[in-house]
């Protein structure tokens, strides 16, 4: 039987996953086309000096038992006894790799909010030190305005507004939600489609974490199966030893070592598709502008929509190029600081000791005088990710637009201006720091505004297509997390290997109830 070739453009998770699916269940043979030098994508983990950068902060946990089982294969779970089941239930491991590399370690989840300078551990907690940080009126307007809400929801929800005021009442967005979420997104909540938090937030609300609380005190120590949380209020999670990036190597490694070929420094330049069904496709090297050439029986779209039908020569219909071209994206800046390892003039929720060392994964800035959105504490993702342990490596986060003031902003002024924020958020003194770097990533976050409103018109055109198919967040224009990503790709492999040629089901993966159990 003659070999067949799937052409998958990108080396992020959707495309990783699925050249390694068709390897180990097809005889068809995969060429990634990657437009970098990197692997994994938004995934991958940027090495700066012995200290490592997780773009984004990337937990895994799914309540897919067979993404579980697909993560499990290549990095074993430290210590834990896996099955068919989700096992997260090992002791933290935190100063412990055993002397092995290709390992996940079980983790903590901690995270917290920062609002008027006091921290909020997120998800909320209805304790003593909550109400009294947030003080008796702001309390009983939160009750108030939640009551409201449930007896008289918005109805026909059009935005991210109606969609978080009807889960948490008005007085609860404010405080908690909306100046994060528009820093996220660039613009007002009300301007954003209510699909977004449908995609990220669905099973999230004051009963759902009220439900969670009331069964972790009656199972404080039964932290085996996760499966049926929420994945916003999970307590542990699993984590590669050296960032989700060396995970994503060992996958490239194995296709490669399996016959898959992966082509770096190679944008897509133009995809045939004639006849309804995927014919060729061209790549032209960054640098060089050499052109290369590929026949495919199939092809796998992992790069953003707007790129895709730009690269396409069949001819495509006006309204399509409309829609396609203005579809909207936020472009994302990590500043990583290295300092030492006492932070004063902190006051998180989650620290550990008298010493006031934050233990928190992450942090949601919900100050309007400060423009970072996040901050990442990557020795509480793995301390293998900080080359000296006696020193803090932070990430502070940004989300932009490529072309604009921060996008723009040279390195050296960038470091600094995240530095002076910082500091003036109250976690640091300036002669902490021991050096910088900043790490720009375009196109992190498909947006639910510009021309999403007419997304269908692009997947009625595409979907005609016999043999090409959209995965993965950029390839399908959705704020995927990594494991819907790897699952569309698997859901497209198990549709070749089954004969189906309808796609429905590889777009219904993440608005299914099912998974989301809200």
């Amino acid at each position: 039987m003659d070999t067949k070739t799937a052409v998958i453009i990108g080396a992020g998770p959707a495309g990783l996953t699925a050249a390694y699916e068709l390897l180990d269940r097809t005889n068809i043979k995969p060429v990634i086309i990657e437009q970098t030098h990197d692997i994994g994508g938004i995934s991958k983990t940027v090495n700066y000096k012995g200290n490592r950068i997780d773009i984004g902060g990337h937990r895994f946990f799914s309540k897919s038992v067979r993404v579980m089982n697909w993560w499990n294969k290549f990095l074993p779970f430290q210590g834990v006894d896996f099955n068919d089941s989700i096992l997260l239930n090992e002791q933290d491991n935190r100063n412990n790799g055993n002397g092995k590399d290709d390992v996940m370690l079980i983790r903590d989840r901690k995270s917290s909010i920062l609002f008027e300078r006091n921290f909020y551990s997120y998800p909320l907690t209805l304790n003593f030190d909550t109400l009294h940080k947030l003080g008796i009126f702001r309390t009983f307007r939160i009750l108030t305005s939640y009551i409201k809400a449930k007896i008289s929801p918005i109805n026909n929800e059009s935005s991210l507004e109606d969609f978080l005021k009807n889960r948490f009442g008005d007085e609860l967005y404010k405080t908690f939600f909306k100046e994060y979420t528009e820093k996220v997104w660039g613009i007002s909540c009300n301007e954003i489609k209510a699909e977004w938090g449908a995609q990220r937030i669905k099973g999230v609300s004051i009963s759902a974490v009220l439900k969670q609380a009331f069964r972790n005190i009656i199972s404080r120590d039964k932290d085996n199966d996760q499966s049926s949380v929420e994945t916003s209020l999970i307590r542990k999670f699993s984590y590669p030893k050296y960032g989700p990036g060396h995970f994503w190597e060992i996958v490239a490694d194995e296709i490669s070592a399996r016959g898959g070929v992966i082509i770096f420094d190679y944008k897509v330049t133009g995809i045939d598709a004639s006849n309804n069904t995927a014919q060729r496709v061209t790549a032209t090297h960054n640098k060089t502008g050499d052109e290369k050439v590929i026949d495919a029986d199939y092809i796998f779209s992992s790069m953003p929509v707007q790129e895709l039908i730009a690269s396409f020569e069949t001819d495509v219909p006006e309204n399509v190029k409309k829609v396609a071209s203005g579809l909207k994206y936020r472009d994302f800046i990590t500043v990583g600081l290295l300092l030492r390892k006492i932070i004063p003039n902190s006051n998180s929720g989650n620290t550990n000791g008298s010493d006031k060392t934050i233990t928190d994964n992450w942090i949601y800035v919900q100050e309007p005088d400060v423009r970072v959105g996040r901050i990442q504490f990557f020795n509480n993702w793995s301390p293998y990710l900080v080359h000296d342990p006696d020193t803090m490596w932070v990430g502070l986060e940004y989300f932009c637009n490529e072309g604009d003031d921060l996008w723009q902003m040279p390195d050296n002024n960038l470091s600094e201006f995240a530095i002076h924020e910082f500091a003036k958020l109250g976690f640091i003194l300036r002669e902490d720091i021991m050096d910088s770097v900043v790490i720009r990533m375009p196109k992190a976050y498909p947006a639910y505004f510009g021309t999403y409103d007419h997304f269908d018109e692009i997947r009625e055109f595409t979907d005609k297509f016999d043999h090409l198919y959209m995965v993965g967040r950029n390839g399908m224009h959705r704020y995927n997390n990594m494991d819907h990503s790897m699952l569309t790709a698997m859901t497209v492999v198990d549709n070749i290997t089954n004969g189906r040629m309808n796609k429905d089901n590889i777009w219904a993966v993440n608005t299914e109830d099912e998974y989301h159990e809200e």
